[in-house]
């Protein structure tokens, strides 16, 4: 076996992908108190109420260099909460998730907040058309199940019946 001393430099780039960088935002950012959505805007927000979407990167834009980062956000607020206390934990857990994972450097944070909502309105208005229309299809198919389960039972007594006048 023969060993060699000396190392053989290995060239190449990492690079992310802006989707990557906007994941890895969009996940830190879910458990962030007083923070209710980051928001995408008319049409993003109109396609989250017409299906449920779970796309963490939607609202989160960044801009990836070399070395750094740099993040434009819209959110919607909890009501009551102290917003600039907010922004700060947003910066924060944006900046060491972003270092923590790909060693590169976030030097801004821009945060818009575009609405307040208290939780009760955020979880009314989140409310997609698919939902509604899940849950009318099952209130329908319950209500069809016990008419069907109605007319087996009429059936029944029917043939009973028939049974003993023969």
């Amino acid at each position: 076996m023969v060993q060699t001393n000396s190392k053989q430099e290995i060239k190449g780039d990492l690079n992310y992908d802006t989707k990557v960088i906007q994941k890895i935002i969009g996940i830190a950012l879910s458990d962030v108190k007083g923070l209710l959505t980051v928001n995408g805007g008319f049409f993003s927000n109109l396609a989250d109420k017409i299906v449920n979407n779970d796309d963490v990167t939607s609202g989160v834009n960044v801009e990836v260099g070399k070395k750094q980062v740099a993040v434009d956000i819209e959110i919607v607020a909890e009501y009551g909460i102290q917003i600039s206390k907010l922004y700060d934990q947003i910066k924060q857990k944006i900046h060491d998730k972003v270092k923590e994972m790909t060693d590169l450097d976030t030097v801004e944070v821009n945060v818009t907040v575009v609405d307040i909502k208290t939780k009760e309105q955020h979880e009314k208005d989140s409310v997609s058309l698919q939902d509604k229309i899940t849950g009318t299809a099952q209130d329908a198919k319950e209500k069809i199940g016990g008419q069907v389960d109605k007319v087996q039972d009429k059936v029944e007594d029917k043939k009973e019946a028939k049974a003993r006048v023969n």
